[in-house]
């Protein structure tokens, strides 16, 4: 049986309360269940006050069996961001622009070099999801053609510089199935519209809804945010959409900033455990205990 938490962001206060209410008790130095495992959805680093003690008790976790865990979008930013570009001296796979660097500053500043490095390498052993027998498990999107292609380049290693070329630079062959996997899918704004993200940031995409038939919808009833746009979906979007099938096992997910008083499933078979920890919302878990029907009953959270 599995506790599946979100995207905790450097706030291990909350990440601590939410494991002791959980059942989750500090044993030898890993916070364990007697009978129950943890599994993290990703995105450990970045924006929060105390990155170094997250990744310590998640890894502490990892490394005793106590959960399971895998990688966010935040994580493979972090790898591009400290791997140089092959194809251009001076360059990282992920640009240091003052964007990025903001968003990774946080990470920077609290870790040293020397636990940054350790960090980095432990990131290229994370999977980039796991299919259990009785749930799935991504950061922010399951598709079987994306996964099935990053399995035949990936195999069972880490990721290493070639495949993290392949994964992050601009027209490689793994991009578009590592960005659905990682950070969703998501559709391109009529031309004079545009979307404000959690940071602030003027986006001209927005966040589809991929678990569902597009079939019928315009772009603002497919998103997964508010947008004012009741323009057909594109083509682009109709091409690649592939619905989560409604006999599928349980699907987990982090990523979505979602905003709300309490939890609630996406659909019978979907659920997203990130609810804006790291932006005045709470940290959140779903305690599975193999049912193939969800239900909001089975949420916590803590802020």
């Amino acid at each position: 049986m599995h506790d599946l938490i979100g995207d905790i962001h450097g706030h291990a206060d909350a990440l601590v309360r939410l494991l002791g209410m959980l059942g989750y008790s500090r044993r030898g130095g890993v916070y364990r269940h007697p009978t129950r495992q943890v599994i993290f959805l990703g995105d450990f680093i970045d924006r929060g006050p105390a990155i170094g003690e997250t990744l310590a008790i998640v890894r502490d976790m990892v490394d005793a069996g106590a959960a399971q865990a895998v990688m966010g979008n935040h994580e493979l930013n972090a790898l591009a961001f400290h791997t140089a570009d092959p194809s251009g001296p001076g360059e990282h796979l992920r640009r240091h622009s003052e964007k990025h660097s903001r968003q990774h500053a946080e990470t920077m500043r609290q870790l040293s070099k020397s636990d940054l490095a350790s960090a980095l390498a432990w990131f290229r052993k994370l999977p980039l999801w796991l299919d259990l027998d009785g749930c799935r498990v991504v950061h922010a999107c399951w598709d079987d053609a994306h996964a099935a292609r990053i399995a035949e380049a990936v195999g069972d290693g880490p990721l290493d510089d070639d495949l993290l070329v392949a994964a992050c630079r601009r027209g490689g062959p793994l991009v578009e199935a590592v960005e659905a996997l990682l950070r969703g899918k998501a559709a391109r704004l009529p031309d004079g519209l545009s979307n404000i993200d959690k940071d602030g940031h003027v986006r001209h995409t927005v966040r589809m809804r991929w678990f569902d038939d597009p079939a019928g919808h315009t772009i603002r009833s497919y998103a997964l945010e508010e947008i004012a746009c009741d323009a057909p979906l594109p083509l682009a979007v109709l091409d690649a959409a592939r619905p989560y099938p409604k006999d599928g096992k349980p699907v987990f997910v982090g990523h979505y900033w979602l905003r709300g008083e309490r939890p609630m499933l996406l659909a019978p078979n979907v659920a997203c455990l990130d609810w804006s920890v790291a932006k005045g919302g709470f940290l959140c878990a779903y305690r599975h205990d193999g049912e193939l029907v969800l239900t909001d009953d089975h949420f916590i959270w803590s802020a």
